[in-house]
């Protein structure tokens, strides 16, 4: 009987009862299909978790990719606005006053607290804060007379074509000998001017860490 007659009359039931040269050749087949199972998968197992971080990489990046792409869709409409915004600005910005603008500004303020009707009894304007780009102009002010006149005032700072805001606002009656419509009115308004290249130089050379300018001239 040859090799493959005898394969033929193996009982896969009973392996056991197999002659050696077959129970020998199946263990060595089983012993290598586990070995082949146990290369392919283990190494897999070891990657996993290189597996997951390429994964969330993988999400980052086409994150990003939609994120950039909407920011280079919508770069015209980002143009647009941004020069609106420069519009707008410089709109504010030319409605601050210059310098030699001021005292013709701080004419106005007072003139419209007169023109309403109101006794000015205060009229102080403080130093000035210096900002970025710009100088802040406190004034304090004290006016009498009445709530309705008040309102007169705040109207025509209001419409005056710089801009003036108010704070600190305190009303009380003027006196005992004052009339039930006398009342007093503690202000300080503020106004704003904007810096000149000369100031805004001054102030950028006064930063800290700002470099010295440079010496010219040769020496002798």
């Amino acid at each position: 009987m040859n090799f493959l007659e005898e394969l033929k009359t193996l009982d896969p039931k009973d392996p056991g009862r197999w002659p050696l040269l077959f129970r020998a050749l199946a263990i060595l087949a089983l012993f290598l299909v586990l070995t082949a199972v146990f290369i392919y998968f283990v190494p897999i197992q070891n990657q996993a978790p290189e597996l997951e971080r390429a994964q969330r990489e993988e999400q980052d990046l086409l994150r990003t990719f939609d994120e950039r792409q909407r920011k280079a869709a919508n770069f015209e409409a980002y143009k647009a606005q941004l020069k609106e915004m420069e519009r707008s600005f410089g709109a504010m910005l030319r409605q601050l006053p210059g310098r030699t603008e001021v005292p013709s500004l701080l004419v106005d303020i007072s003139q419209t607290g007169l023109a309403a009707g109101l006794q000015e009894k205060l009229f102080q304007p403080a130093p000035e804060v210096r900002k970025d780009f710009y100088a802040e102009l406190p004034i304090k002010i004290r006016l009498t007379g009445s709530y309705h006149q008040f309102g007169n005032f705040v109207s025509g700072i209001a419409a005056l074509p710089r801009i003036v805001t108010l704070h600190d606002i305190s009303i009380v009656p003027e006196g005992k000998d004052a009339g039930p419509d006398r009342l007093t009115l503690d202000v300080t308004a503020k106004t704003y001017r904007y810096l000149d290249d000369s100031e805004l130089a001054t102030a950028e050379k006064g930063k800290p860490g700002a470099k010295p300018a440079a010496k010219t001239g040769g020496g002798g």
